[in-house]
């Protein structure tokens, strides 16, 4: 049975999470949080429910709420040079393509917890644009739930914040997103707990297209919308 689509949400901009929700990454993430956890003698389950949406300090000094900053600050960096070398298993999540290219020409922005190069890697791996206007790990002081990365994508695209939808496949990517005042769309499996304001398991679902004055999306009705 077909289930009954969201409603339309209009807006002035769309800002857009990258891992999880424009790419799936968890392979690698994966492995690479896997080793980090047998390093420290940590069960990598446990460590696999922290490791999405912050930045990898961030999920470390959570862990390892007594560890010396500037170890994790220095683990972070190997991190990032092992997730930047490692695009095995990186792909589009589906429907990502197709609103990359709705979205061109029209008020977006990549709001993501990597940095520059990691950021860039991915999305070139899984052959999607890079928007003009990001936010990396390099431009916060704060990682993701705070919502510094949202409002600043918002500020450079000149919109108010609740007029920003955001796209997060993240717990705490979609807390970000809210405390900045924003709606959010929420991607796939791990989003679905988290009450976002639309819920869609991929972004097949979803339609972009600008109305004249801002943006209007839909989401189309499917076997698999929740």
């Amino acid at each position: 049975m077909t289930a009954t689509p969201a409603a339309p949400l209009s807006a002035r901009a769309v800002l857009l999470d990258m891992d999880g929700t424009l790419v799936n990454s968890d392979a690698v993430v994966e492995r690479c949080w896997r080793q980090w956890a047998a390093e420290q003698g940590l069960d990598g389950d446990h460590v696999m429910r922290h490791a999405h949406g912050r930045q990898g300090q961030a999920t470390m000094a959570l862990l390892l709420p007594d560890r010396p900053a500037a170890l994790n600050d220095a683990d972070n960096r190997r991190m990032l040079d092992r997730e930047t070398s490692d695009m095995d298993g990186v792909v589009p999540v589906p429907g990502a393509a197709a609103l990359m290219a709705a979205l061109r020409g029209l008020p977006h922005a990549l709001v993501t917890s990597a940095d520059r190069g990691l950021a860039g890697a991915r999305m070139a791996a899984a052959g999607l644009p890079m928007p003009a206007v990001r936010v990396t790990a390099e431009c916060v002081g704060a990682s993701k739930p705070d919502p510094e990365g949202f409002l600043k994508a918002a500020a450079e695209l000149g919109f108010d914040p609740a007029d920003c939808v955001a796209f997060e496949d993240s717990e705490v990517g979609i807390a970000a997103a809210r405390a900045a005042g924003m709606r959010v769309v929420g991607v796939g499996a791990r989003a679905a707990a988290c009450e976002p304001t639309v819920h869609v398991p991929h972004l097949e679902p979803v339609r972009v297209a600008g109305d004249g004055t801002g943006l209007v999306l839909t989401f189309t009705a499917r076997p698999d919308f929740p």
